[in-house]
């Protein structure tokens, strides 16, 4: 597993991703490094305690109408305040237009200045989303990303062990592949985690004795996709004779991944095992565990009511241990 650098996000390519209209735009490159967004209402009136340049700053009908109840002179006087700061960019939210002052004081403090049709809290839901995504603490480590029932289940173990077969496999079974080899794995949220496949390998897998194959190629678009939430984690061991294996699944395993815990299962290999069906089984498990349903804490539960032991205490107790 590696850290990935500090992602680089461009000022250009969010005026791409998001349809911005550019009413200004400096000629030399604009790093965006910051997720957070700012509606500037408190530093128009002049309070920039705490102010961050580094976050885009939002102008919606609030702020809008609060500089048009202004003179020309004082809503000069608090434009030039906010832009002499130099935040990253100004956008202009419901299609508003900036007054010719805004658009003045941009250019002499070499602040971007932006506009977009869609509402205020549409567009600030967009906005944060995409950085969210794009500037989310990231790593990459090896292994297979796959989708499963709708459970995006990374399949993680030692190079040779049958991986990428497996995910072959889960394709022809009707699931779909997001990345193969490489899987880059961002933290989008405090419980989320997202991955994907680098550009340049994306969407194909290597098959050792045959050689890369273009997934989306010979099984067609429906058989790949860009990004799947991660929410369950197997690890593929060699079968280890002597080696003691949990049968019951009582036990929640968990991975540990950007400070996110994942649940894991760790699947023994060994000739004889269909490892797509084990893993067509692991998505089913997962997805009822996440909705309250534990199996094998049922049949635990059975299996103590049937020797007499009925106490709910005991119960729980023999269920954790």
């Amino acid at each position: 597993m590696s850290m990935d650098p500090s992602p680089e996000y461009l000022l250009n390519n969010l005026i791409n991703d998001l349809n911005l209209k550019v009413i200004f735009l400096p000629d030399h490159k604009i790093i965006v490094n910051n997720a957070n967004v700012n509606r500037p209402g408190l530093p128009l009136t002049g309070f920039f305690n705490h102010f961050e340049p580094s976050r885009i700053q939002l102008i919606g009908k609030t702020e809008f109408n609060f500089l048009e109840q202004m003179s020309d002179e004082e809503r000069e006087k608090r434009m030039s305040d906010l832009l002499s700061r130099q935040p990253k960019a100004l956008i202009y939210s419901t299609s508003l237009e900036p007054s010719p002052i805004t658009r003045r004081l941009a250019e002499k403090y070499d602040v971007p200045l932006l506009q977009t049709d869609l509402s205020t809290s549409e567009f600030a839901a967009a906005l944060i989303l995409r950085l969210n995504t794009v500037l989310a603490p990231c790593i990459t480590r090896h292994g297979v990303l796959v989708e499963v029932y709708g459970e995006g289940i990374l399949i993680i173990g030692d190079s040779g062990i049958g991986k990428s077969e497996t995910a072959i496999e889960l394709v022809k079974r009707g699931h779909r592949l997001i990345a193969d080899d490489a899987v880059e794995l961002r933290r989008v949220s405090h419980q989320t985690i997202v991955g994907s496949a680098p550009e340049l390998i994306r969407h194909y897998v290597e098959l050792r004795g045959i050689g890369i194959v273009d997934v989306r190629r010979v099984f067609g678009t429906g058989a790949v996709k860009n990004t799947e939430k991660v929410e369950l984690i197997i690890n593929l061991k060699p079968w280890e004779k002597g080696q003691s294996y949990d049968r019951m699944g009582i036990e929640s395993e968990y991975t540990d991944i950007l400070g996110i815990k994942i649940p894991s299962n760790t699947i023994p290999v060994h000739p004889g095992r269909n490892l797509a069906v084990i893993i067509e089984i692991a998505a089913i498990n997962n997805r009822q565990r996440r909705m309250g349903y534990n199996t094998a804490k049922e049949f635990n539960e059975r299996l103590l009511n049937n020797i007499g032991i009925t106490d709910p205490d005991i119960i729980e107790r023999e269920s954790k241990e």
